[in-house]
């Protein structure tokens, strides 16, 4: 006789089979994995080609390619088809596994057995994840043949950046499996993801011009976030609205797959969900904790200028730049983005009457940045993170850290052509999934 917890996991495990197999029939998803081959072989391909020219392939500059980390170099646009393939792909096949039930019946009938709406599209979505780890692969065997060419790979940084094509693509399973839920049709409830995913893209737009809180917001939508992880920056903040948004976005959809409660209650209790997920996402943007996995150090100032920063007294920053202004991009990437990390008792302002500058540049205080700490003042219109350490170490009165014995960053040049990766990318892979859906779809049939 089965003891009661495995009768209680049967049913689970059976809806995890029937997942299985609803994915393993669907078209989309073995266009997804078939189309995961070119789309990573193109940036692969065209990135290590750059990456061995600057090394010096074909007679051009030696040298200039121990600045480059094949992380910024090579990794970031490799997997780049990732993020491409979770914003047009991805959502059709969370789509065609969360609707199809809808659409067959079968909704219906896994209704009567009295399972947690939660715990359904929780199996979905952990198999829609397994899914996407598999569409994964092409990327992960490119770094096999990067490590061919006599390459270099550095295990943290890597793991940075797969943790977030993956938090990207549990984003669009949540986002897609809500509006699967939500619509009757699956052709609206690709629109609606779709409409989601231009809306961010309309925020970050809106940030670019006029900034405030608009920029504060947009450091949180899916590109920015991929764009975080691909150079070696994990921020707890991001990471935990992440989380929130997703399991938000799959309680939406487990409480809109309820077909026998009335849609009113439904309504009060999505709601509800979108005031406490609010609560989460709020609470979480006021976390300050972060890391720098990438080898390059890229994110960071020096260590023995953060562990001074760390001790020094509050700090203002005022910078006189406009939102589209060059150097305001520079000195933000630069110095500002890493001195937010370094010290938490700083705060920067920006300050313009324009988006653009140009009208401002004939003021006599535009492209200041001024520091105030302690009662002190002082001004300065460098934008390199060098010259905004001097100047924060010139107004709060110290002197600069004169250890130098951390190890720099020299690159990993690498002159090595892409042998072997078109006929991977674009013949081995797309063929063995042809054969593999041949198959699998005649077995599950």
């Amino acid at each position: 006789m089965r003891s009661p917890s495995r009768r209680r996991r049967a049913p689970y495990a059976w809806l995890l089979a029937k997942e299985w197999r609803e994915l393993a029939v669907a078209r989309s998803w073995w266009v997804l994995l078939a189309a995961m081959g070119p789309l990573v072989g193109m940036s692969f391909i065209s990135s290590v080609r750059t990456y061995a020219e600057v090394s010096g392939l074909g007679g051009t500059s030696g040298g200039v390619g121990e600045a480059l980390a094949p992380l910024i170099g090579v990794w970031a646009p490799t997997f780049s088809a990732c993020e491409l393939a979770a914003v047009f792909l991805l959502p059709f096949v969370a789509i065609r596994v969360v609707a199809g039930d809808r659409q067959s019946g079968a909704l219906k009938l896994e209704l009567q057995r009295g399972m947690p709406a939660f715990a359904r599209i929780s199996a979905k979505a952990m198999v829609l994840l397994a899914g996407w780890l598999l569409a994964m692969l092409p990327p992960a065997s490119a770094l096999l043949l990067w490590k061919s060419y006599g390459g270099t790979l550095y295990p943290p940084e890597l793991m940075a950046l797969m943790t977030g094509h993956v938090l990207n693509a549990g984003l669009t399973i949540a986002l897609a499996a809500a509006m699967a839920s939500l619509a009757e049709h699956p052709s609206t409830a690709a629109i609606l993801t779709l409409s989601v995913t231009v809306g961010t893209w309309i925020v970050d737009f809106f940030a670019a011009i006029h900034g405030g809180l608009w920029e504060r917001a947009a450091s949180y939508i899916p590109s920015a976030m991929v764009w975080q992880f691909q150079h070696g920056l994990v921020q707890l903040d991001t990471v935990l609205i992440a989380i929130v948004l997703i399991a938000a976005g799959l309680a939406f959809a487990a409480v809109w797959m309820r077909l026998g409660v009335a849609v009113k209650r439904r309504a009060y209790e999505s709601i509800a969900l979108a005031c406490l997920a609010a609560a989460l996402v709020f609470g979480s943007s006021l976390v300050n904790v972060s890391w720098d996995f990438s080898e390059s150090r890229d994110n960071s100032f020096p260590e023995a200028d953060e562990e001074l920063l760390r001790k020094l007294p509050p700090l203002r920053i005022e910078a006189h730049l406009a939102q589209e202004d060059p150097r305001r991009l520079e000195i933000e990437r630069r110095a500002f983005s890493k001195l937010r990390r370094a010290m938490h008792n700083v705060e920067i302002r920006y300050v313009s009457n324009t988006s653009i500058g140009l009208m401002e540049e004939s003021r006599p205080h535009y492209a200041e940045i001024w520091y105030q700490a302690q009662g002190r003042k002082t001004m300065s219109r460098v934008t390199t993170a060098e010259g905004v350490l001097e100047a924060i170490y010139d107004v709060e009165g110290v002197a600069a850290p004169s250890d130098t014995s951390e190890i720099v960053f020299r690159g990993h040049p690498l002159a090595a052509p892409p042998k072997g990766a078109a006929t991977m990318f674009y013949i081995l892979w797309p063929g063995a999934v042809l054969v593999s859906a041949l198959i699998v779809r005649r077995r599950f049939r």
